[in-house]
């Protein structure tokens, strides 16, 4: 009888070595998931930072102001007289 509890005894103390060994694997294992989720936030805030940078520069690009001076300096170009435009009618 005294064997019996003793097989008793040592497989629940197994239990709760095995029980605490998965806690703790557990608990790394969120850890490791959590600090993956930081990175990604910090990168992704990055690039919405950059995307914001994109934007400012491609409205400042496409601005009519900065078109039109783009095509008169660099380019030569002139706005065309108004009796050589043609309209097209659809």
């Amino acid at each position: 009888m005294a064997t019996l509890k003793m097989m008793a005894m040592a497989v629940l103390v197994a239990a709760l070595v095995g029980s605490a060994l998965a806690v703790v694997y557990c608990k790394y294992q969120t850890r490791q998931l959590f600090k993956a989720i930081q990175e990604q936030e910090n990168q992704l805030g990055h690039y919405e930072v950059e995307w914001g940078q994109l934007q400012i520069e491609l409205t400042r690009l496409l601005a009519q102001n900065n078109i039109e001076t783009a095509a008169k300096v660099q380019l030569g170009m002139v706005p065309p007289v108004r009796e050589k435009i043609i309209y097209l009618e659809p």
